[in-house]
């Protein structure tokens, strides 16, 4: 059952795979947005999947999310999050991301709870209508 109040913890440390010079977001060798982006959408997501029944995930829907600070290549950087709230498929994390030196990055997340099987079919049509 998904309560508000589920925490997840994620890390990684800066290489030149999530620099914005790799992901074109920037030309220098710091820790990229998308990359914190991604690091946030992964921690939330995992922090809830044992929670959801067989055959159900989730999807990233909403973001709001501040980049205070660079980080450089080869420091550790991780997030955390929390379930703040639950309206029935809707899911909302509070997010923080950190490196070695302090708060580097803060916001929301919104993810929805699909079933994997449903929306996938939804997606496939979509790829045929477009043909």
């Amino acid at each position: 059952m998904l309560q508000p109040g589920i925490k997840g913890r994620n890390e990684l440390i800066v290489d030149e795979k999530v620099t914005a010079s790799t992901y074109g977001s920037g030309l220098l060798d710091v820790f990229a947005t998308p990359a914190m982006i991604a690091l946030i959408e992964g921690t939330a997501q995992e922090s809830v999947r044992k929670e959801l029944e067989e055959g159900f995930g989730t999807v990233g829907t909403r973001l709001d999310v501040e980049h205070l600070a660079a980080t450089p290549v080869g420091m550790r950087v991780w997030c955390e999050t929390e379930l703040v709230e639950v309206d029935r498929r809707k899911l909302v994390f509070r997010a923080e991301v950190y490196d070695e030196c302090g708060l580097i990055g803060r916001g929301t997340h919104e993810r929805f709870v699909i079933d994997n099987a449903k929306f996938m079919s939804k997606v496939q049509a979509k790829t045929a209508q477009a043909k």
